[in-house]
């Protein structure tokens, strides 16, 4: 892919994925990030939890899809901020060999990711400056990386929820899943509006539209929350992994015997394409 150029960075306004880097407790925002991020937490707390969840989720059903189904492609729409295991360190610790392609619409999360993210000799890591929007687009470019020929992970781990209704999030997703080969995989995660999903929760109405308000303040995208439902029906024609559409830190936790996390209000769920 041509080189797009490293763009210039205004650190006196807040950005989205930088803000999401502080949460995870990354060192990649400045001290307006912080700020932004800080009042978030003031109002809604639960979205720290979420964020470190997220991030978790992402190594658990990454490692898994590269151990337990030999999945050697990944495809990771809406990469965000470098962090700790990220997707190709996590699939290529399994196969060296493992091939991922990046996909954000920000150029700056494009330039950190080239610059911070190496693959392993044997594999390969790719970046595409590209929205979620546009989705022939995505497959058409990812295509000089991936084998569409063959199984295919697809990674919507906090996106969706960026796609407004009147942009036909599901439409959008459909036609991502129908490029995939049989025998794909589709892993969906997004922020959830089902409120007082366990007794300690922080997430009632005023605190969420205040948490979202305080966002697009900032000047990051708006983000639409919304149900299990919905994320189970991205996953509509597919055939749902055990233990279905849950809670985040539910999703098949490393140690379910220690473990005794909440629930939050942030769902996912791991689905394969048969056919």
């Amino acid at each position: 892919m041509a080189d797009e150029g490293v763009p210039a960075v205004d650190t006196t306004r807040p950005h989205q994925a930088r803000i999401w880097n502080h949460w995870l407790g990354g060192k990649d925002n400045y001290p307006i990030d912080r700020e932004v991020g800080d009042r978030i937490m003031e109002v809604f707390p639960e979205i720290a939890d979420i964020a470190r969840h997220s991030r978790a989720l992402l190594v658990r059903m990454v490692r898994y899809l590269a151990e337990q189904e030999g999945v050697r492609q990944f495809l990771d729409i809406g990469t965000g901020m470098p962090a700790v295991d990220n997707t190709h360190e996590v699939a290529q610790r399994v196969d060296p060999k493992a091939r991922v392609v990046y996909v954000d619409n920000d150029a700056l999360v494009v330039a950190h990711a080239r610059a911070l993210l190496t693959s392993t000799p044997e594999g390969t890591c790719d970046y595409i400056q590209a929205d979620i929007r546009d989705p022939l687009d995505i497959i058409e470019r990812a295509k000089a990386t991936l084998d569409f020929s063959q199984p295919i992970a697809l990674i919507l781990l906090g996106i969706v929820g960026n796609v407004a209704d009147d942009e036909d999030p599901l439409g959008i997703v459909r036609i991502l899943v129908d490029a995939l080969p049989p025998g794909s995989f589709v892993a969906v995660n997004d922020g959830t509006n089902v409120l007082g999903v366990n007794e300690h929760t922080s997430a009632d109405e005023t605190a969420r539209a205040e948490a979202l308000k305080l966002c697009a303040d900032a000047g990051s995208v708006p983000y639409h929350a919304r149900t299990p439902a919905f994320i189970e029906a991205c996953l509509n024609g597919l055939d749902i992994l055990e233990p279905g559409v849950v809670s985040t830190p539910l999703w098949r936790p490393d140690f379910p015997q220690l473990d005794q996390a909440e629930p939050l209000d942030s769902f996912g769920g791991l689905a394969r394409k048969s056919q």
